[in-house]
């Protein structure tokens, strides 16, 4: 069963499907069908399916004529209907892994996915979540659903994670160049997951288990998570010792061993970075153990916003002004420059804490037009001179390539440039940085 499943990979004969077509899924549904797998894309949200069959990408990083070459070609279809896995050769799930209120992983939609795989599972079959979550999930949760009916990992259907790497808005790094870790639940699981993802990524490395695959993504973002926080504790000292901290971090930066720059800033997005440490967390807590380096840096990054506010009360105040009832425009809501997703921005909980404290808020952004979906009923507003000089306030959130940073200067009353966008205009009197 092995060697006639492989066969099918290598020949680009099986039949893939790909559950969760958001920003990791859609992208691997295109590269396999690229390469020529007939591929099916299963998703609950049907506005997702829809928008596929006609061709039509709402992922920055998929262009819409890749898809819709792919679906004229028949290489790529997409459903709500989970009843074709019965008809699917291998299944990489990757579905949204959130936290819940408490800190503690939501694996639900890994859940929700399992079970539908479990109804039509049959012999032979290749699973592969993809889905970042904590270790154990594959072999401690799925597995036994998947085994429930008789059929057993190893022997009957092959079982692996793979994590994801994807990073929106990456110009040179994407599914296809990004190395793609692999670990099997047995070493022919491995080999299976292997083969199938070589067919379409430029390098694949295996490890030795699904719990070291695992763990590897969560390595990761907790090495950015706790880098940043170090930075941006770095960027309080600096501030309190009258020290430039960018002027600091450039120069580190020219040592060409044992110093990797990292960038302070308003907090940490995006769906990972946020996210993912607090898995490992609350996995080594079961063990009795507290990981107190990786608590310590969640606590200093979700500090940011408040920070950023207490920077911009200090220059209101040397106006004669302060933070309730100033016109406070947010430049930049994305949770990282030059892309439309504001999933764990920052941005988000600076004007929640802005309107709080009674300032009349605004945003411009070029990628996100309204911030209704995040509970905020504000649109985005033109950057206008009018704009600019109607505020007391813009505060640099976001550092979108497309703005005109040295205009935006010349125009504001006060800049909070918790980015260092305006490093290249050199000091300015109404420029105050991070």
């Amino acid at each position: 069963m092995y060697d006639e499943r492989l066969k099918k990979i290598i020949e680009k004969k099986a039949k893939a499907g790909i559950i969760g077509l958001g920003y990791v899924g859609l992208p691997l549904a295109v590269e396999l069908a690229k390469v020529g797998f007939d591929v099916t894309g299963i998703d609950v949200d049907k506005r997702k399916t829809d928008s596929i069959n006609k061709g039509i990408s709402y992922i920055q990083d998929v262009p819409s004529a890749e898809v819709r070459e792919l679906v004229k070609a028949g290489k790529l279809r997409a459903t709500t209907d989970f009843s074709v896995l019965r008809h699917i050769d291998t299944i990489n799930i990757c579905v949204p892994t959130p936290l819940r209120k408490s800190k503690d992983p939501d694996i639900s939609y890994i859940l929700s996915a399992t079970t539908e795989i479990a109804k039509y599972l049959h012999k032979g079959q290749l699973i592969i979540l993809e889905s970042t979550t904590y270790p154990g999930t594959t072999e401690e949760v799925m597995q036994p659903m998947l085994e429930a009916k008789g059929l057993k990992a190893g022997r009957d259907f092959h079982l692996a994670f793979s994590p994801e790497r994807v990073d929106p808005g990456n110009p040179q790094f994407n599914t296809k160049n990004i190395t793609k870790v692999v670990g099997g639940y047995t070493p022919k699981c491995t080999e299976l997951a292997v083969a199938l993802y070589s067919q379409a990524i430029d390098k694949v490395l295996p490890v030795s288990s699904t719990r070291v695959a695992e763990t590897v993504k969560l390595l990761e973002n907790t090495f950015r998570s706790v880098n940043i926080g170090m930075i941006n504790e770095m960027a309080i000292i600096c501030n309190k010792l009258g020290i430039n901290v960018w002027e600091v971090i450039d120069a580190a930066a020219t040592k060409p061993f044992g110093f990797m720059p990292f960038y302070p800033g308003p907090g940490i997005g995006g769906h990972c970075i946020p996210l993912d440490p607090h898995y490992l967390s609350w996995r080594v807590r079961l063990e009795g153990y507290e990981a107190k380096f990786i608590e310590l840096a969640g606590q200093i990054n979700r500090s940011m916003p408040e920070y950023v506010i207490n920077k911009l009360n200090d220059a209101l105040n040397d106006k004669g002004k302060s933070v309730k009832k100033a016109r406070i425009l947010v430049l930049g809501v994305a949770y990282k420059n030059d892309i439309d997703d504001v999933r764990e921005s920052p941005a988000i909980d600076f004007i929640k804490l802005l309107q709080k404290k009674g300032a009349k808020v605004s945003y411009h952004d070029p990628f996100i037009p309204n911030l209704g979906h995040e509970g905020i009923p504000l649109k985005s507003v033109p950057l206008t001179e009018k704009t600019v000089k109607s505020v007391d306030a813009v505060v640099i959130i976001t550092r979108h390539k497309a703005i005109d940073y040295k205009w935006l200067v010349s125009k504001a009353k006060i800049v909070i440039d918790t980015r260092n966008a305006t490093k290249f205009l050199g000091k300015r009197a109404n420029v105050v940085k991070l």
